[in-house]
């Protein structure tokens, strides 16, 4: 079995060092001989073999479960060791019966209908929320954040994401919006607050509801935020503007055109949509099947190329796309270390075993955003072509207007709002 275990990683690992002390207590070490090298131990014969027959999912099982071990480097190390290698985006000849096989089944696995739908989404999303708090920011953001600085801290990220979404949006006074998956509330309230919005926000996790309704009576803000569980294909009504972030990574594939034609019908015709989501860079792909198992059930990371036809095909325009590429590897690198920094106290809350199984689920996802081909999409829509302006440097110009506001230079609202911002943005520099 030895021998079998070098030839694969041989072929695996040409870049970098890797040392393996296997079950049978021999050494061996594949790779380039450069960098500083991971080394990893198998402690069961089982464990080895099982790694090198599906290593999609039996390597992350054997860590979760302490079947392997890094004795020296960290997982993050050896996912970024494996990530690197020049053919890391492609299964190895013999895993392509494995791939075939989970993407002929992705739409079964991804079939996510109400009340599958809301089982997924307890599964990840209704844990101790304790646990969240740990490592998030203080208005628990689980989504990409925006780093305007390379040492902007997680927090300052966060509600730059939220500034730049709102940027986009471009919501006047007592406008109505639909915030689908609106998670612990971040969003919804930064939007009724800094906006003045009438906002709607949906989700399928009573954890996140309670804790999101609870949020908005603190803030006094009840009366401009309604939080509701509730199934976006159970929304009704016309909204001025709809958001999601973070959400559509639940919908599956078989979904996407239900998802847009809802959309569709619930934005007002001179409204704007803004979609924010993972995304991959290449061809259409599967779900990793540890993740699928473990962490995100019913989860999917789409191509552009299966998202923008769905658009078309609901009626809706898209008005701009950016690309967010490095932001959510950072994001997640923020949260790895807040994560490791309070494991004993995720220990307290559930095991060992879980603490390693979201150790390595957070260092896989930073790889994959700094490694791979993994990258956050904003999709702007409208229903008609004169909705927003036709240059993007209004952009820039309203985050200026809200930072302004987030520092408590507030302007009577005399007029329209646009006016009202654009005196704040003579007392207030653009950075």
């Amino acid at each position: 079995m030895d021998r079998l275990l070098q030839a694969v990683l041989s072929r695996l690992i040409r870049k970098g060092t890797l040392r393996i002390t296997t079950a049978f207590g021999n050494t061996l070490t594949v790779g380039g001989g450069t960098g500083q090298p991971t080394a990893i131990r198998f402690t069961t014969p089982a464990a080895q073999l099982s790694v090198l027959r599906d290593p999609d999912l039996k390597l992350r099982e054997a860590y979760m479960d302490g079947t392997l071990l890094v004795e020296e480097g960290s997982i993050a190390d050896l996912l970024a060791l494996a990530l690197s290698q020049d053919h890391a985006s492609s299964p190895p000849r013999w895993m392509r019966p494995f791939w075939i096989a989970r993407y002929l089944h992705r739409r079964l696995q991804q079939c996510n209908g109400r009340t599958r739908a809301r089982r997924n989404i307890a599964h990840h999303y209704d844990l101790d929320g304790r646990l969240y708090s740990l490592f998030l920011d203080a208005e628990r953001q689980y989504s990409c954040a925006y780093f305007e600085t390379p040492d902007q801290c997680l927090d300052d990220a966060q509600l730059a994401k939220k500034r730049h979404l709102a940027a986009k949006l471009l919501i006047q006074p007592e406008n109505t919006v639909l915030d689908i998956g609106s998670g612990w509330g971040g969003l919804a309230l930064y939007l009724a607050e800094t906006c003045r919005a009438r906002m709607t926000g949906i989700t399928l996790s009573q954890e996140q509801l309670a804790s999101a309704r609870g949020s908005a009576a603190e803030k006094e803000l009840s009366d401009r935020v309604e939080f509701g569980l509730q199934d976006y294909r159970d929304v009704t009504g016309r909204f001025d503007r709809i958001v999601s972030v973070g959400m559509f990574e639940h919908i599956g594939v078989g979904f996407y055109d239900a998802y847009f034609h809802k959309c569709a019908d619930l934005l007002a015709d001179e409204g704007v949509f803004l979609l924010h989501s993972i995304g991959r860079s290449e061809r259409p792909g599967i779900t990793n099947p540890w993740i699928a198992k473990y962490i995100f059930p019913g989860g999917y990371i789409p191509a552009l190329s299966e998202v923008v036809p769905a658009i078309e095909r609901a009626g809706l325009l898209v008005t701009d796309i950016e690309i967010l590429r490095l932001h959510y590897a950072e994001t997640l690198k923020a949260w790895r270390e807040r994560f490791l920094a309070r494991r004993e106290e995720v220990e307290r809350l559930y095991d060992e075993r879980f603490v390693r199984m979201w150790e390595f689920y957070l260092a896989a996802a930073e790889m994959a955003f700094r490694r791979q081909s993994m990258m956050v999409f904003q999709i702007q829509m409208t229903k008609r072509q004169d909705v927003v302006p036709i240059t993007r440097d209004y952009v820039a110009r309203e985050e200026a207007k809200l930072r302004g506001i987030e520092r408590g230079h507030r302007v009577p609202f005399r007029g329209n709002f646009p006016q009202a911002l654009s005196r704040l943005s003579l007392i207030n520099t653009p950075i």
